[in-house]
């Protein structure tokens, strides 16, 4: 497994010295928002130029791109939302080679109108996942036309908000480009401390195949997102099933600051070497 982070975590509007604030932190590879290239998140277009800058910063630096986040909410009830918010996916595919990766990361978004990482009670109906799959046939339509794997994290909030129906989204397209990113934070939200452990074994082991990006993130006992280590999650367990199954993808730490970083990156890499 490889240490990365969330390239947006380090301030800044152009790549290289984003990306190199990323190595002195202790990190190898990144997850890129648009955002470090001084663009929205989900920029109407990209140019050529901008796009391979972030190549250009990734060999310059030796931190690998490993995805660029491409995330919009897919289940936005306003359909003019979701069609500006497709234009965006479109725009990040189509320069991804130029960016050096080939893996755009989603989450597929909430029935809440001005919050997607709100929960509606909207987004365990049927037809919402109905439109939740129409939308990401026209994801995979951008994805196949430029050689991409779309990895789709289960966010508590989302439509795809746990393990199982990540699960059900990957059946729901076999043999598509869709993997997933695995974040267990999210997974234990809500969960009692003595079932985490095997919340997150059944994720791994209903998932395992199809993960490609693992995210590094924790959670306090009264909810609140955490950095790596001081939180509820059992790393030593997480990665130790994660081994088993020959996971070899990038570990990538979010959730938080930039000071508190280089400790993060510490302390993944002991876990790692424990492993």
């Amino acid at each position: 497994m490889q240490i990365g982070v969330f390239a947006k975590t380090f301030a800044g509007n152009c790549p290289e010295p984003v990306l190199t604030a990323c190595k002195t932190a202790g990190f190898k590879s990144v997850q890129y928002n648009m955002s470090c290239s001084g663009l929205p998140s989900l920029p109407e277009s990209i140019s050529r130029e901008r796009a391979e800058e972030v190549r250009r910063a990734s060999q310059v630096t030796g931190i690998n791109v490993a995805a660029v986040s491409a995330t919009y909410n897919m289940t936005h009830p306003d359909a003019d939302q979701r069609l500006a918010g497709r234009r965006g996916f479109a725009a990040i595919a189509q320069n991804a080679a130029r960016m050096g990766t080939d893996l755009l990361t989603l989450c597929t978004g909430s029935m809440d109108a001005e919050d997607q990482w709100r929960r509606h009670r909207a987004n365990d109906d049927p037809g919402t996942w109905i439109e939740m799959c129409r939308e990401f046939e026209v994801v995979l339509e951008h994805a196949d036309q430029h050689d991409l794997v779309v990895g789709v994290e289960p966010e508590h909030a989302n439509v795809v908000s746990t393990a199982r129906r990540a699960l059900r989204l990957l059946e729901s397209f076999p043999g598509s480009a869709i993997r997933i990113v695995l974040d267990p934070a999210n997974l234990l939200e809500d969960v009692p401390p003595e079932l985490q452990s095997d919340t997150l074994a059944e994720a791994i082991e209903l998932l395992g195949p199809a993960i490609v990006i693992v995210h590094a993130k924790d959670r306090f006992a009264d909810g609140r997102v955490a950095p790596a280590g001081l939180g509820t999650v059992d790393w030593g367990r997480f990665l130790a099933g994660l081994s088993r199954i020959d996971f070899q993808g990038p570990l990538v730490a979010h959730g938080m600051s930039a000071d508190q970083a280089p400790a993060v990156a510490a302390y993944l890499q002991d876990q790692l070497e424990r492993l």
